[in-house]
């Protein structure tokens, strides 16, 4: 339907939009804050399976096709209940196939990050690209992670992503290089908490002219042994050693303050809005659902940016 098969037109809608707005002087790109927000995925727990089981399926689900398709042959049932039923057998064995894909992709990156042997690797039937995540109730459940970068100034969401990494981390260098793309200009200043922190990311934003607002990780307990949290460590670029240094000045504590109320405004609302689980499967079609609701915010967003004080 139009929600998923027209994800570029929807992108595009976002960006004429909040230039729109940037001309009108509304928006500002001075300072952005992102966060990511998990969202339930259409798939059960239960779906995901090991390749061993994944195999087994396949082949059950190509023996199904093939019977539907001999019993077709012999004209005993109505057409069009064979033929719905043929497409859900091929429905079936092109999720399994997918879910196959997505495993295979999954064992070296779980090899590498040492997460145990790849052989544990698992990947749903329902909905392959989906990952299980930590959710705010501290369970873990197939999702997706929703990623929103919202203007300080306006509350105006200018940038959105949807990836199935379970961590933030990584995330910002994506996000500062899409507003880029889109509006032709950095933000002046980002805003992100502890799950952004990332050396290389931070390196690459203050290279590029972002200044960085993101807190230094166990900054209490450093404290609590004497350790000076703002301190530059051993291999840091000049970039990392510049944000420690920041993060230790009320001028830095004050302007991180408004992260918190920025990023975190545009997620209780597209929640409010129903963005508690996807109804669709796959990243590209998440992203499109995504997109509609970065735009129903910002249409509220401008309303109540134009009308008189």
């Amino acid at each position: 339907d139009f929600r998923v098969e027209h994800v570029e037109v929807l992108d595009g809608l976002l960006t004429q939009s909040v230039a729109t707005l940037l001309h009108q002087g509304l928006v500002e790109l001075t300072r952005v804050a992102q966060d990511g927000m998990r969202v339930r995925a259409s798939a059960g727990s239960a779906s995901f399976r090991r390749h061993a089981t994944l195999q087994e399926c396949l082949k059950e689900a190509q023996e199904h096709l093939e019977e539907l398709q001999r019993e077709a042959e012999s004209g005993s049932e109505d057409r069009r209940v064979r033929a719905a039923r043929e497409r859900a057998a091929r429905d079936r064995k092109e999720r399994i196939e997918a879910a196959l894909a997505e495993r295979e992709s999954l064992v070296p990156k779980m090899e590498r990050r040492k997460k145990g042997s790849g052989e544990n690797a698992r990947a749903s039937m329902t909905d392959a690209q989906a990952r299980k995540m930590k959710m705010g109730d501290g369970g873990f459940r197939p999702a997706y992670n929703v990623q929103f970068a919202t203007a300080t100034d306006s509350l105006v969401i200018v940038g959105v992503d949807v990836v199935n990494a379970g961590t933030d981390s990584g995330q910002m260098k994506p996000m500062a290089d899409q507003i880029q793309k889109r509006y032709g200009k950095r933000p002046d200043e980002y805003l992100a908490d502890g799950g952004f922190v990332n050396l290389e990311d931070i390196t690459v934003l203050e290279r590029a002219g972002t200044t960085t607002y993101l807190p230094i990780m166990e900054q209490e307990q450093k404290q609590a042994k004497g350790i000076d949290p703002f301190a530059p460590i051993k291999g840091d670029s000049e970039e990392v050693k510049n944000w420690r240094s920041r993060m230790g000045t009320e001028v830095a504590q004050t302007i991180y303050k408004q992260r918190t109320a920025t990023a975190e405004f545009p997620n209780a609302g597209c929640r409010n809005r129903g963005l508690n689980q996807f109804r669709v499967r796959g990243l590209l079609k998440a992203k499109a659902v995504s997109l509609l609701h970065a735009l129903a915010h910002n249409f509220q967003r401008m309303l109540a940016l134009s009308s008189p004080a």
